[in-house]
C-alpha cells in the first residue's frame, strides 16, 4: 500500500505541474529556437500595432534612438534600433536612410555612426561594418568572424574598428580599407574567468559547444515540445477513447497513437533528462530574481568549450572612445572601463573612480571634452572625470550614488540613448520614458509616423519579449518577473517526478 502512495504521488506530481507548465514551455521552446538562430530570422518582423502599449513607440522610447552624426551644413542621421533617417539640424524633417540594409529591422540595428576626417560614412551593425557610397550602404569584410560590431573611433588617420570580441584597425583611406586585428594583452590581473551568468548563458543556448551545441538545444526545446504533446495524448486520450467506445465509434488509430505516445514520452524522456533538467535549471537563473544571486559571480572558463577562448577580451568588448589630449583610448567591456595611453603596446588598464554599468551593457558612450565622458546603461547617465575621481548622476546632478551591486541591474533612469543638437541643446533617451531634455525646456521632435510605420519590431525581440515572460507584463504587472522562477521549478519537479516514476517501475519489472 505505501509503494502504491509512493508511486502515486510522484505521479500526480508528474501530471499537475506538466500540465500548468505546458502552455509556458511551448512558448518558451519555440522562442528559444528564433532566439539560437538571429540571423536566420533576420527578415521576419512583427507588427508593433498587436503588441501592448510597452511596446509600441513614444516619444522616441524602447531604444529607438541611441545618437546622432552631424554629416553635412544642414544634414544631421540619427540611428538606433529604428535604423537610419536623415534629417536637419532641427530635427523637423527626417528621411529614410536605410538602402543598402537587408530588409528586416534586425539588419538595421544601429549600434554606431562614424564620419571619418577623409568623409567615409561608417556603421556599426548588428551584423557586420556598413560603409556608405553616397548611394547606399556596403558591407565590408572584416578579418575576425564575428559580425557584430559594437564601436567605432578615429585616431589621427586610422579607424578603429571594435566587434565584441576584437579590435580592429585601417588606414583612413577612402575605397582602400585594409582592416587588421589588433592584439590587445590581457588586462591587469586578469585572472581566466569568466562570469557565471555568461557560463550559463552559453550553456542554456547551447552556445557553449557552438554551432553544434545551438543544435543540440534545439533538439531538445523540440524533444519538449513532443514530450507537451505526448503527455497531453496520454492525459486526454483514454477518456475520449472510452466516450467514442460508449457511442461505438472507432479507437484503432488513437489507441495506436497513445500507445505511441506513451512508449516515446518514457525513452525519450529517461535519455533526455539530463539535457532537459540542466537546460531548465540554466534558464532559472538568467532572469531576476535568481539572476541577482549570480550576477557578479565568476567562475573559471569551462575546459574545451566555446568560453575556453585564449582571448582574454572574448565577448567583453562593448565600446571605445579616443581622447586626443592625452592620447588615450576608453575601453567599454562589461566588467569595467579600461584605459590604454600606449595604443595598446602594453596591458590596458582599470580607470579609476567608475560610474557603474548595468550587466546589461553600455548604451551611452560620449566624450563631453578632454577627460570629460558621459556614460549611459541601464543603470543610469552619468558623467564621469576620471582624474579627478568625479561620477556624477548627469539628470539629477546628484554625486550620491544609490546603486546596489546586489539589487536589480536596473536604476531609476534607464540610459538608452544620447543626443545633443548644433545649438547645444541635449537630450537623455530612457528606454522607458523616452526622449527627455537635460539643458532645456524645449522637448524634442514627435516621432513622425514615417518612422512609426517602418519600425517594427523584429520577430527576434519578439522572441526574446516571450522567453523572458516580459510579454505578460501587461497581464501581471511587475509580477511577471516570477513566472520564470515558478515556472521554471515546476517543470523542474515535473522531470524529477518523471524520473522517479520510470525508475520505480523499472525496478518493479526488473524484481518480476
Amino acid at each position: 500500500m505505501k509503494k502504491n502512495r509512493f508511486l502515486g504521488f510522484f505521479k500526480w506530481l508528474h501530471r499537475w505541474p506538466g500540465l500548468i507548465a505546458s502552455f509556458f514551455l511551448l512558448l518558451w521552446c519555440i522562442s528559444g529556437i528564433v532566439l539560437n538562430h538571429r540571423q536566420t530570422f533576420a527578415d521576419f518582423e512583427v507588427n508593433r500595432k498587436h503588441l501592448a502599449a510597452e511596446y509600441q513607440y513614444k516619444n522616441w522610447n524602447n531604444a529607438s534612438l541611441k545618437g546622432s552624426v552631424k554629416i553635412g551644413t544642414d544634414s544631421v542621421l540619427v540611428y538606433g534600433n529604428i535604423g537610419l533617417w536623415l534629417t536637419d539640424s532641427l530635427f523637423t524633417n527626417f528621411k529614410d536612410f536605410n538602402d543598402g540594409f537587408s530588409s528586416g529591422i534586425d539588419n538595421r540595428k544601429i549600434y554606431s555612426v562614424l564620419k571619418t576626417s577623409n568623409g567615409s560614412l561608417f556603421a556599426a551593425t548588428l551584423f557586420g561594418l556598413y560603409v556608405h557610397n553616397n548611394e547606399r550602404w556596403m558591407c565590408i569584410d572584416l578579418p575576425v568572424k564575428e559580425l557584430q560590431v559594437v564601436g567605432l573611433e578615429m585616431a589621427n588617420d586610422s579607424l578603429y574598428v571594435m566587434t565584441r570580441s576584437h579590435l580592429l584597425v585601417s588606414a583612413d583611406i577612402p575605397g582602400h580599407f585594409q582592416f587588421k586585428e589588433i592584439e590587445v594583452l590581457p588586462p591587469y590581473g586578469y585572472d581566466h574567468k569568466i562570469g557565471l551568468f555568461k557560463t550559463l548563458w552559453e550553456i542554456h543556448s547551447g552556445g557553449i559547444y557552438g554551432a553544434v551545441g545551438k543544435l543540440v538545444v534545439d533538439f531538445v526545446a523540440l524533444s519538449f515540445i513532443f514530450f507537451i504533446v505526448s503527455g497531453l495524448v496520454y492525459y486526454f486520450a483514454p477518456g475520449i477513447i472510452k466516450r467514442r467506445k460508449k457511442n461505438n465509434r472507432e479507437n484503432k488509430g488513437l489507441k495506436k497513437l497513445t500507445s505511441f505516445s506513451v512508449k516515446w514520452h518514457n525513452k525519450l524522456g529517461i535519455w533526455l533528462a539530463i539535457l532537459l533538467m540542466l537546460t531548465t535549471i540554466s534558464g532559472m537563473f538568467l532572469r531576476p530574481p535568481l539572476l541577482i544571486a549570480i550576477a557578479n559571480a565568476r567562475v573559471a572558463k569551462l575546459k574545451y568549450t566555446e568560453l575556453d577562448s585564449p582571448n582574454a577580451w572574448f565577448d567583453r568588448f562593448r565600446d571605445i572612445l579616443y581622447d586626443e589630449k592625452y592620447d588615450r583610448f576608453i575601453i567599454g567591456t562589461v566588467e569595467g572601463i579600461y584605459f590604454s595611453d600606449d595604443r595598446f603596446k602594453s596591458a590596458p588598464y582599470l580607470a579609476p573612480a567608475q560610474p557603474p554599468v548595468s550587466v546589461m551593457g553600455i548604451n551611452v558612450f560620449e566624450k563631453l571634452g578632454a577627460g570629460d565622458y558621459l556614460v549611459g546603461s541601464f543603470y543610469g547617465l552619468y558623467r564621469w572625470i576620471p582624474a579627478h575621481h568625479i561620477v556624477q548622476d548627469y539628470i539629477t546632478k546628484s554625486t550620491k550614488l544609490l546603486i546596489e551591486p546586489s539589487g536589480p541591474p536596473l536604476g531609476q533612469f534607464m540610459s538608452a540613448g544620447y543626443l545633443k543638437k548644433s545649438d547645444g541643446k541635449a537630450y537623455h533617451f530612457d528606454y522607458n520614458l523616452g526622449a527627455i531634455p537635460l539643458n532645456t525646456s524645449e522637448e524634442f521632435t514627435v516621432m513622425p509616423e514615417q518612422i512609426l510605420k517602418q519600425s517594427p519590431m523584429s520577430l527576434w525581440n519578439f522572441a526574446l519579449e516571450v522567453h523572458t515572460a516580459r510579454i505578460f507584463k501587461f497581464l501581471f504587472g511587475d509580477l511577471y518577473i516570477l513566472i520564470i522562477p515558478l515556472l521554471g521549478l515546476l517543470s523542474f519537479i515535473t522531470l524529477v517526478s518523471g524520473v522517479i516514476v520510470w525508475a520505480k517501475i523499472y525496478i518493479r519489472k526488473r524484481r518480476k
